[in-house]
């Protein structure tokens, strides 16, 4: 009988590199980056509503009526557009943060946006596709406020237009669908399909500011981030399709829903903050490294 050995574990090529990725960040701040990547590649927002509702809501979304996808489109549409125009505007009155010297971050108010917004999804769960018009709107300018909150406590300057942007692309971020093919190659691949697009809508912001408005680089921002957006929309409204839902199933559903989004904004801007001090190369390979399956 062959005697038997123990295997060898022979360092891969990639080792040094991602030991020295590792290297880069101090440890605390590579301890944030890995409560980072474990908030961006958090399960789809489907999966979340299913655990609360009972069901899959691919079954839900196959049976809500025809009519609801012309509505999730169109509200969806409205909401970015009402939630860009009005929700910066009183942000950026708040006392504006110095990009050059940003004040101390302060925790942003995640519980507050939560019970405002389970407010609202309590009329929805009693009003069902009827109320979507005018709950989704408020709602989900509520969560954009909670958005811009959250990078302000990440030390993001609130009256940059480039931040305002990022706030709203939080929003095309939300997760993984089969109908999103970018987002199924992570973070790093959705947030740089929608870079280009950002870009030329600050650009074209930056000069001309809310007037811009209707312009053609932030029209295609929008419509690329509503088209996102929309997907995690309609998993909401399936969620709520349910007869007989109620005012507290509705809250609960709401409540996943801002809460799924802050964590994909604590996230992003956590990366964000991170590179301004290190670089993107350095925080990407960093990234990278992570293995959020042994974290």
């Amino acid at each position: 009988m062959e005697p038997i050995t123990e295997p060898t574990s022979e360092p891969t090529a990639a080792d040094p590199a991602r030991a020295s990725a590792a290297a880069a960040l101090a440890e605390g701040d590579l301890d944030a980056l890995r409560r980072a990547k474990h908030q961006l590649e958090t399960p789809p927002l489907g999966m979340k509503l299913a655990a609360i509702v009972g069901a899959p809501v691919e079954k839900l979304i196959a049976r809500l009526p025809g009519v609801a996808n012309d509505k999730v489109a169109d509200a969806t549409q409205t909401a970015l557009r009402k939630c860009l125009q009005l929700a910066l505007k009183t942000l950026g009155k708040q006392g504006a943060l110095s990009a050059a010297e940003p004040r101390p971050s302060t925790k942003p108010s995640n519980l507050l946006h939560k019970f405002a917004v389970a407010t609202t999804g309590a009329a929805g769960g009693a009003f069902g596709l009827f109320a979507l018009p005018v709950e989704l709107p408020v709602t989900t300018t509520l969560m954009f406020r909670s958005i811009c909150d959250i990078a302000r406590s990440e030390g993001e300057n609130l009256a940059s237009t480039d931040t305002q942007l990022q706030c709203l692309t939080v929003f095309g971020m939300g997760g993984r669908s089969p109908a999103d093919d970018e987002a199924d190659f992570g973070y790093f691949i959705a947030r740089g399909a929608l870079a280009k697009a950002v870009s030329a809508a600050s650009s074209e912001m930056a000069t001309k500011g809310f007037a811009a408005h209707g312009s053609t680089a932030l029209l295609k921002l929008m419509q690329t981030v509503a088209a996102r957006f929309s997907v995690q929309v309609s998993e909401q409204v399936a969620a709520k399709s349910i007869p007989a839902i109620g005012a507290v199933l509705g809250a609960m559903v709401n409540t996943v829903f801002i809460d799924h989004f802050q964590q994909v904004a604590h996230g992003h801007f956590t990366v964000r903050r991170l590179e301004r001090r290190y670089g993107e190369a350095a925080v990407h390979a960093a990234y990278d490294a992570i293995d959020v399956s042994l974290d």
